[in-house]
This record gives structure tokens, sequence and C-alpha cells, in this order.
């Protein structure tokens, strides 16, 4: 089936009862009926041929692969912390964010806190607008109908003996082995100071007085864990840097390596598998930075303004493969 369709296609899904993830943008969106369907906005998005931008098409994926049951609930900031307790024994949960709200921040903040996070796959994905709108991210409930900004949305499946789901997280990016170490006094998306090898800097002034390519993240190894901070804004007059996901103090950062070509890195790191993956998603500043619109690079999913694996990612692509449990 094909990924990107029209919203009379994918209408007649949600008629037939299918349940499904989708993308795009709010016209679009707001157009469906209601069904077992989530969704968020994007209006970018990897086709199984190349990187697209499109305000009319939706993408589609069909959950269908030996699903015994499902259920379909809103989050709150003060609801988000028991999405580990609604799950599924066995199976896996789909979550979309609104960009920019306060979920957005608390769940980057928290969610490595949550009873139980690693126990069972949570991925998903943080909803986004066209660069050049003034449009607001918001996420679907096709069940209610209705969307929100403020408000998440999950997508719980239930999986049967013998299946199981597993997440993977593809990093394109690499510490810069001569890079400076760096660490941060809060846990916070915005800073003013850090230490560079142990010595006190305004982080602003550090990158601009160093010609430091901010479209490289900043990443740190957490328990065998290879994490990206993309940086989002350096405001001198103010002195601040502004991160698309929280740095944790009492981590140590390094500055990534320069990427010439992110279409190759990613066609180097795919797995060899047949057939698509249940699930996947990819980072819009991987789309941006990478100039993939037209070009072919990674699993088909929608471009997103972060990604979820257990917890919030920048700059990766995350996928999800029904296996079988020998």
């Amino acid at each position: 089936m094909k990924k990107l369709q029209s919203v009379e296609e994918v209408s007649q899904l949600i008629q037939q009862g299918m349940i499904l993830s989708l993308a795009g943008d709010e016209r679009a969106l707001s157009q469906l009926p209601k069904g077992q369907w989530v969704a968020g906005t994007t209006p970018y998005f990897m086709s199984e041929q190349q990187g697209e931008f499109s305000q009319e098409m939706i993408y589609v994926d069909v959950i269908s692969d030996s699903v015994i049951g499902h259920n379909i609930m809103d989050y709150t900031c003060d609801t988000i912390s028991g999405i580990t307790s609604d799950r599924f024994d066995n199976g896996y949960t789909i979550l979309v964010i609104p960009a920019f709200s306060q979920l957005h921040s608390d769940y980057a903040l928290h969610a490595g806190d949550f009873e139980g996070i690693y126990d069972s796959p949570v991925l998903g994905w943080v909803s986004g607008i066209d660069l050049n709108s003034e449009d607001k991210p918001k996420i679907y409930n096709g069940m209610t109908g209705k969307s929100s900004s403020d408000h998440g949305v999950a997508l719980h499946i239930q999986l049967p003996p013998g299946k199981m789901a597993q997440l993977e997280i593809i990093n394109i990016h690499h510490q810069n082995p001569d890079s400076p170490v760096l660490e941060f006094e809060a846990d916070s998306f915005q800073v003013k100071n850090c230490t560079v090898d142990g010595v006190s800097h305004n982080f602003a002034q550090y990158l601009t007085d160093n010609g430091v390519d901010i479209k490289s993240p900043l990443i740190s190894d957490y328990s065998g864990a290879v994490i990206n901070v993309c940086i989002k804004e350096v405001n001198m007059e103010a002195g601040t840097v502004d991160f698309y996901a929280p740095v944790f103090r009492g981590r140590e950062y390094k500055f990534a390596i320069h990427l010439q070509n992110y279409a190759d890195e990613f066609a180097g790191h795919l797995p060899a598998q047949s057939g698509a993956a249940t699930f996947s998603c990819n980072c819009i500043l991987n789309f941006l930075y990478g100039e993939l619109e037209g070009k072919q690079a990674g699993f088909p999913g929608p471009i997103t303004f972060g990604e979820i694996g257990y917890q919030l990612l920048n700059q990766t692509m995350t996928y999800l493969n029904i296996v079988d449990i020998s």
C-alpha cells in the first residue's frame, strides 16, 4: 500500500475500520471522519521514493500486523506519567505530542523517570508545521474527532503471544573525538553558561567566538545510548542558547562530527530487511540540513519536530518492527 494518500483514500480506510497512524497538514487532517486513528501535523514526509513537501496528501501507516487489541487515549501534563501503566503487557505505544507545548517540555524533561518506561516500546513523534507558516502544531484523536495544540494522543497496541515489538533508533551523528567536554548547570531547554573542559563560559559567546557549526548536534553517551541535543537558536543579545531538546545536569556532551552527505549516511546505517517497518519517522533537522527534499534517505515516514524513542530524541530516525519470538 502506498504511504502518501489523498483525503478521500484515507477516509475510505477509516470507514473500513482500519487502525491508522497518520501525519499531514491540518487542512487535510481536519477533513477526515471519526475512526480508529491518531495523527499529528507535518507537511514534510519521506515517501518510498523521496523527501517531499505536501499540504494535500496524508502519510499513512496501517497498524495491522498481528494486532489483537488497541486503545486510543489523550494525555495532558497531569496524566502523561501514567502512559506506562496504560500500555498492554505485550505491545507498543505510538505517542504524538505537539511541538512547543508544555507537554513537549514536560515529556522531554521527565519521561526517563516514568515508572517502567523502558519495559515496552514507547515511540512516536513531535508534530510540527510548515516552517513558512504561522500555523500551530496539532495532534488529532480520531475517536473523538478533536485536535489539540496542548494535549498528546497515544495509540496503545496489544500483540499476541509469540510476537514482540522491537524499537530501533538510527543516529547517523557521532561525537567528535577532538571536541571539548561540555557540561551544564541544570536540566533545561535554554542555557546561559556551561563549562568547557572544566572552564566556565557563556555558551552563546563560546559558540560565536569559535565559529561552531550549530547544524551539528551536541552528543551525550548516556548509559550506552547516544543522545543528540540540537541547537535551536543562539541569542547573543540575551546571552542564551535554546535547544530542541533539553540538556541535563551531570551529563557530558561533545560536539558532533560534521556530515557531508546525510542520504549516504542513512544508507550506510539502514539494516538489511525485507518490507517496510511498522512505523518510522525522521527529524526535520536531518531533512533540512541534509537537503533531503527530492532525495531518498532512510525508511518512509513523517518528517517530525522531534522523535520519541522512550524519551525525546533529536536528529534521529526511529522505527519499529514486529518480530517473532523464537
